[in-house]
């Protein structure tokens, strides 16, 4: 059975698409994606007896942004909303790069609701910014705070718009001011000491030509985890469930119902 609708989750309309019946599986995908990109996944694993539970997070695909800037503090917590939403006391979970993010947060603080967890070339790890891209960020913050205490706040606002139309991410760039800070708040927070809290069996999945979160992250998040194991999909990229649905698929099913 497949189900999409548009529902209220702490005053946010998000739309879910839930698939397949059996043992339900929480999916929550990456940053700048959506279900769609999910579904490919939730399909093979619906034939594996499994109903999949897919939601558009807040400030993605069709589902609306937030009043206010997110940490991932608070996607987490809205993950468990929505579990409590649909009367789900705990569940599986499959996240990719931000959803591993979430998965981390919940794995560690909410063993209770997650019973065992793969996670597809899961952000979470903080990178140490090269010396020239730190010098550089510093000086444009000095220049802007001088700015704003002599009062040229139009000056200091062209300022911002230069550095960040030159230094900006294409997700930066391509948000808007309220998923722009949310993006901020996400990736400036460390969850290494998350994933060493971690208290459900985890499978990670990966991509070894991976750019985005390269391989190094996947092999110190088994190092950290308690209890996890990593498999690399051999010429896959960031989005290595999707390069390798099937496999993806019978490892998951392998774990969950191991």
């Amino acid at each position: 059975m497949t189900d999409n609708s548009i529902i209220q989750i702490n005053g946010i309309d998000i739309r879910e698409r839930i698939i397949g019946d059996g043992a339900p599986v929480l999916m929550v995908h990456g940053w700048g994606a959506d279900i769609d990109l999910l579904q490919p996944l939730a399909l093979r694993l619906s034939r594996l007896g499994f109903r999949c539970f897919l939601i558009d997070l807040p400030g993605f695909g069709q589902s609306a942004e937030p009043a206010n800037p997110f940490s991932i503090f608070d996607y987490a917590a809205f993950c468990l909303a929505y579990l409590d939403h649909h009367n789900l006391h705990s569940l599986h979970y499959f996240g990719h790069s931000l959803g591993g993010r979430i998965g981390l947060i919940l794995g560690a603080d909410h063993p209770d609701r997650i019973e065992k967890m793969a996670l597809s070339n899961s952000a979470g790890i903080r990178t140490q910014s090269v010396p020239q891209a730190q010098l550089r960020l510093k000086l444009y913050q000095n220049i802007r705070d001088s700015l704003n205490a002599l009062g040229a706040k139009a000056l200091s606002d062209r300022l911002r718009h230069a550095y960040n139309q030159r230094y900006g991410s294409a997700d930066f760039l391509n948000a808007s001011p309220v998923m722009r800070r949310t993006l901020i708040n996400v990736v400036n927070q460390d969850l290494l000491d998350y994933a060493e809290r971690v208290a459900v069996p985890t499978i990670l999945i990966w991509g070894d030509e991976d750019q985005d979160t390269p391989l190094w992250m996947g092999n110190k998040l088994e190092r950290a985890i308690p209890d996890a194991a990593l498999i690399v999909h051999e010429s896959a990229g960031h989005y290595a469930y999707l390069d390798y649905p099937d496999k993806t698929a019978s490892i998951i099913h392998a774990l969950f119902r191991g």
